[in-house]
Protein backbone atom coordinates (compact mmCIF):
# COMPACT_ATOMS: atom_id res chain seq x y z
CA UNK A 1 0.00 0.00 0.00
CA UNK A 2 2.71 2.51 0.63
CA UNK A 3 4.44 1.73 -2.30
CA UNK A 4 1.33 2.64 -4.12
CA UNK A 5 1.14 6.07 -2.20
CA UNK A 6 4.91 6.65 -3.30
CA UNK A 7 4.06 5.18 -6.51
CA UNK A 8 0.53 8.05 -7.25
CA UNK A 9 2.77 10.62 -5.50
CA UNK A 10 5.70 10.25 -8.34
CA UNK A 11 2.84 10.05 -10.97
CA UNK A 12 0.75 13.36 -9.58
CA UNK A 13 4.60 15.05 -9.66
CA UNK A 14 5.64 14.09 -12.83
CA UNK A 15 2.27 15.57 -14.23
CA UNK A 16 2.69 18.82 -12.27
CA UNK A 17 5.81 19.49 -13.75
CA UNK A 18 4.95 18.23 -17.63
CA UNK A 19 2.41 20.86 -17.10
CA UNK A 20 4.42 24.21 -15.88
CA UNK A 21 7.04 23.13 -18.92
CA UNK A 22 3.79 22.97 -21.27
CA UNK A 23 2.67 26.37 -19.64
CA UNK A 24 6.45 27.37 -19.53
CA UNK A 25 6.82 26.85 -23.21
CA UNK A 26 3.19 28.47 -24.55
CA UNK A 27 4.08 31.41 -23.06
CA UNK A 28 5.00 34.08 -25.11
CA UNK A 29 6.39 37.98 -24.53
CA UNK A 30 4.98 39.96 -26.87
CA UNK A 31 7.41 42.35 -28.19
CA UNK A 32 6.61 45.60 -30.24
CA UNK A 33 7.69 45.62 -33.60
CA UNK A 34 9.26 49.22 -34.33
CA UNK A 35 6.39 51.15 -36.04
CA UNK A 36 8.51 53.36 -38.37
CA UNK A 37 11.76 52.16 -40.69
CA UNK A 38 15.04 53.77 -39.11
CA UNK A 39 16.41 55.78 -41.29
CA UNK A 40 19.91 55.94 -42.33
CA UNK A 41 21.85 59.22 -42.69
CA UNK A 42 24.40 60.45 -45.19
CA UNK A 43 26.21 63.15 -44.35
CA UNK A 44 28.13 65.67 -46.85
CA UNK A 45 32.00 65.89 -47.39
CA UNK A 46 31.79 69.01 -46.86
CA UNK A 47 31.38 68.57 -43.02
CA UNK A 48 34.12 65.71 -42.90
CA UNK A 49 37.82 67.52 -41.28
CA UNK A 50 40.47 66.06 -39.79
CA UNK A 51 42.12 67.32 -36.44
CA UNK A 52 44.55 69.91 -36.88
CA UNK A 53 48.35 68.65 -38.41
CA UNK A 54 50.57 68.85 -41.42
CA UNK A 55 48.00 67.29 -43.54
CA UNK A 56 44.34 67.65 -44.60
CA UNK A 57 42.04 65.54 -45.87
CA UNK A 58 42.03 66.47 -49.97
CA UNK A 59 38.15 67.76 -50.86
CA UNK A 60 35.95 66.00 -52.71
CA UNK A 61 34.67 67.62 -55.83
CA UNK A 62 31.58 65.37 -55.92
CA UNK A 63 28.83 63.74 -53.59
CA UNK A 64 28.73 60.84 -51.49
CA UNK A 65 25.91 59.67 -54.34
CA UNK A 66 27.29 60.91 -57.50
CA UNK A 67 29.24 57.42 -57.94
CA UNK A 68 26.22 55.44 -57.72
CA UNK A 69 25.36 52.46 -58.87
CA UNK A 70 29.48 51.99 -59.06
CA UNK A 71 30.30 52.76 -56.12
CA UNK A 72 27.32 53.43 -53.44
CA UNK A 73 27.11 56.48 -51.11
CA UNK A 74 27.34 54.97 -47.49
CA UNK A 75 30.63 53.16 -48.43
CA UNK A 76 31.85 56.45 -49.57
CA UNK A 77 30.95 58.04 -46.74
CA UNK A 78 32.35 55.57 -44.37
CA UNK A 79 35.68 55.18 -46.52
CA UNK A 80 36.15 58.39 -47.08
CA UNK A 81 35.04 59.95 -43.12
CA UNK A 82 36.10 57.57 -41.51
CA UNK A 83 39.00 55.36 -42.83
CA UNK A 84 40.63 58.02 -44.52
CA UNK A 85 40.42 60.73 -41.72
CA UNK A 86 41.70 58.23 -39.39
CA UNK A 87 44.89 57.43 -41.05
CA UNK A 88 45.25 61.47 -41.61
CA UNK A 89 44.93 62.12 -37.44
CA UNK A 90 47.09 58.81 -36.93
CA UNK A 91 49.85 60.40 -39.43
CA UNK A 92 49.80 63.99 -38.26
CA UNK A 93 50.01 62.74 -34.75
CA UNK A 94 53.31 60.83 -35.36
CA UNK A 95 54.61 63.88 -37.57
CA UNK A 96 53.51 66.57 -34.77
CA UNK A 97 57.13 68.01 -33.48
CA UNK A 98 59.15 66.30 -35.79
CA UNK A 99 61.43 67.88 -38.56
CA UNK A 100 59.06 65.93 -41.20
CA UNK A 101 56.10 68.25 -40.31
CA UNK A 102 56.87 70.33 -42.55
CA UNK A 103 58.15 69.34 -45.80
CA UNK A 104 56.25 67.53 -48.60
CA UNK A 105 54.91 63.85 -48.25
CA UNK A 106 57.19 62.88 -50.87
CA UNK A 107 60.04 64.21 -49.74
CA UNK A 108 59.01 62.14 -46.36
CA UNK A 109 58.99 58.98 -48.63
CA UNK A 110 62.36 59.71 -49.63
CA UNK A 111 63.49 59.66 -45.88
CA UNK A 112 61.71 57.08 -44.54
CA UNK A 113 62.76 54.08 -42.42
CA UNK A 114 61.18 50.99 -43.97
CA UNK A 115 61.15 49.90 -41.06
CA UNK A 116 59.12 52.31 -39.37
CA UNK A 117 55.81 50.05 -40.06
CA UNK A 118 53.50 52.44 -37.77
CA UNK A 119 55.11 56.01 -40.36
CA UNK A 120 54.58 53.75 -43.34
CA UNK A 121 51.10 52.29 -43.25
CA UNK A 122 50.02 55.57 -42.27
CA UNK A 123 51.63 57.32 -44.83
CA UNK A 124 50.85 54.93 -47.07
CA UNK A 125 46.85 55.22 -45.84
CA UNK A 126 46.44 58.69 -46.08
CA UNK A 127 48.64 59.49 -49.16
CA UNK A 128 46.58 56.37 -50.95
CA UNK A 129 43.51 57.56 -50.05
CA UNK A 130 44.64 61.39 -51.43
CA UNK A 131 44.57 60.17 -54.78
CA UNK A 132 42.12 57.70 -54.85
CA UNK A 133 39.71 60.30 -53.65
CA UNK A 134 41.26 62.88 -56.36
CA UNK A 135 41.08 60.86 -59.25
CA UNK A 136 37.16 59.64 -58.75
CA UNK A 137 33.73 61.99 -60.08
CA UNK A 138 33.57 60.88 -63.76
CA UNK A 139 31.82 62.48 -66.62
CA UNK A 140 30.37 59.89 -68.93
CA UNK A 141 31.89 61.27 -71.83
CA UNK A 142 35.76 61.53 -70.28
CA UNK A 143 38.69 60.47 -71.58
CA UNK A 144 42.26 60.64 -70.61
CA UNK A 145 44.30 63.53 -72.47
CA UNK A 146 45.89 63.86 -75.95
CA UNK A 147 49.21 63.76 -74.38
CA UNK A 148 48.06 60.60 -71.77
CA UNK A 149 46.38 58.95 -74.85
CA UNK A 150 49.68 58.85 -76.68
CA UNK A 151 51.19 57.58 -73.79
CA UNK A 152 49.48 54.65 -72.51
CA UNK A 153 48.95 53.80 -76.48
CA UNK A 154 52.85 53.54 -77.11
CA UNK A 155 52.51 51.22 -73.84
CA UNK A 156 49.85 49.09 -74.03
CA UNK A 157 48.93 49.61 -77.18
CA UNK A 158 45.86 51.27 -76.81
CA UNK A 159 43.04 52.48 -73.82
CA UNK A 160 40.80 49.29 -73.93
CA UNK A 161 44.00 47.14 -73.86
CA UNK A 162 45.08 49.42 -70.97
CA UNK A 163 42.46 48.78 -68.89
CA UNK A 164 42.50 44.78 -69.12
CA UNK A 165 45.61 44.81 -68.22
CA UNK A 166 45.25 46.76 -65.16
CA UNK A 167 41.66 45.20 -64.39
CA UNK A 168 43.83 41.65 -64.39
CA UNK A 169 46.46 42.81 -62.08
CA UNK A 170 44.36 44.10 -59.58
CA UNK A 171 41.99 40.89 -59.43
CA UNK A 172 45.53 38.91 -58.61
CA UNK A 173 46.02 41.05 -55.54
CA UNK A 174 45.49 38.69 -53.24
CA UNK A 175 43.65 40.09 -49.27
CA UNK A 176 44.19 44.25 -49.17
CA UNK A 177 46.34 45.99 -51.06
CA UNK A 178 46.08 48.39 -54.39
CA UNK A 179 46.83 48.85 -58.06
CA UNK A 180 48.46 51.60 -60.01
CA UNK A 181 49.31 53.37 -63.09
CA UNK A 182 52.75 54.94 -62.08
CA UNK A 183 55.02 57.36 -64.05
CA UNK A 184 58.52 55.92 -64.25
CA UNK A 185 61.56 58.53 -63.60
CA UNK A 186 61.93 58.24 -67.18
CA UNK A 187 58.50 58.44 -68.27
CA UNK A 188 57.34 55.66 -68.98
CA UNK A 189 53.97 54.44 -67.82
CA UNK A 190 53.66 50.86 -65.75
CA UNK A 191 50.88 49.16 -64.15
CA UNK A 192 52.21 47.51 -60.52
CA UNK A 193 50.61 46.37 -57.29
CA UNK A 194 51.64 46.63 -53.86
CA UNK A 195 49.88 44.66 -50.89
CA UNK A 196 48.07 46.76 -47.77
CA UNK A 197 49.20 50.80 -47.57
CA UNK A 198 52.38 50.51 -49.88
CA UNK A 199 53.05 52.01 -52.48
CA UNK A 200 54.94 53.16 -55.59
CA UNK A 201 56.99 55.59 -53.85
CA UNK A 202 58.89 53.08 -51.41
CA UNK A 203 62.29 52.75 -52.09
CA UNK A 204 61.88 49.14 -52.07
CA UNK A 205 58.77 48.93 -54.23
CA UNK A 206 58.87 46.39 -56.95
CA UNK A 207 57.99 48.98 -59.63
CA UNK A 208 59.15 52.71 -58.62
CA UNK A 209 57.21 55.70 -60.12
CA UNK A 210 55.03 58.40 -59.14
CA UNK A 211 51.33 57.43 -59.03
CA UNK A 212 49.12 59.31 -61.28
CA UNK A 213 45.74 56.21 -60.80
CA UNK A 214 45.23 53.99 -58.10
CA UNK A 215 42.41 51.02 -56.83
CA UNK A 216 42.12 50.84 -53.60
CA UNK A 217 41.30 47.00 -52.95
CA UNK A 218 40.80 46.57 -49.08
CA UNK A 219 37.22 45.35 -48.33
CA UNK A 220 36.38 48.67 -46.79
CA UNK A 221 35.97 50.11 -50.46
CA UNK A 222 33.17 47.66 -52.21
CA UNK A 223 31.91 45.21 -49.71
CA UNK A 224 29.02 46.53 -48.78
CA UNK A 225 27.66 47.06 -52.74
CA UNK A 226 29.87 44.01 -53.52
CA UNK A 227 30.67 41.45 -51.67
CA UNK A 228 32.48 38.75 -52.34
CA UNK A 229 32.47 40.08 -56.40
CA UNK A 230 35.69 41.73 -56.25
CA UNK A 231 36.07 41.67 -59.98
CA UNK A 232 32.58 43.95 -60.58
CA UNK A 233 34.01 46.36 -58.41
CA UNK A 234 37.43 46.63 -60.32
CA UNK A 235 35.29 46.73 -63.61
CA UNK A 236 33.05 49.55 -62.58
CA UNK A 237 36.28 51.32 -61.17
CA UNK A 238 36.63 52.65 -64.89
CA UNK A 239 33.27 54.18 -64.78
CA UNK A 240 33.75 56.88 -62.49
CA UNK A 241 37.65 57.69 -63.56
CA UNK A 242 38.54 61.21 -63.46
CA UNK A 243 40.14 61.36 -66.32
CA UNK A 244 41.06 64.69 -66.18
CA UNK A 245 42.87 64.71 -62.90
CA UNK A 246 44.74 61.42 -63.94
CA UNK A 247 45.75 63.87 -67.02
CA UNK A 248 47.11 66.17 -64.84
CA UNK A 249 48.55 64.56 -62.48
CA UNK A 250 50.16 62.75 -65.16
CA UNK A 251 51.64 66.14 -66.61
CA UNK A 252 52.66 66.98 -63.44
CA UNK A 253 54.60 63.80 -63.08
CA UNK A 254 56.60 64.14 -66.20
CA UNK A 255 57.89 67.33 -64.51
CA UNK A 256 59.18 65.38 -61.11
CA UNK A 257 61.42 62.74 -60.81
CA UNK A 258 60.30 59.70 -57.57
Amino acid sequence: MKKLWILCACLALSISLESCKRKKYTEVVEVPLPTTQEKVTIGTPDDVKAESGAFEVTKLGYKYDDLAPHIDAMTMEIHYSKHYVTYTNALNNLLKGTEQENIPIEDIYKKLDLNNNELKNNLGGYYNHTLFFDILGCKSNEKPSDTLTSSINKNFGSLESFKTQFEDAANKVFGSGWAWLVVSKSGQLSITTTQNQDNPLLSNATVKGIPILGIDLWEHAYYLNYQYRRKKYIEAFFKVINWKKVSEKYDEALKTSP
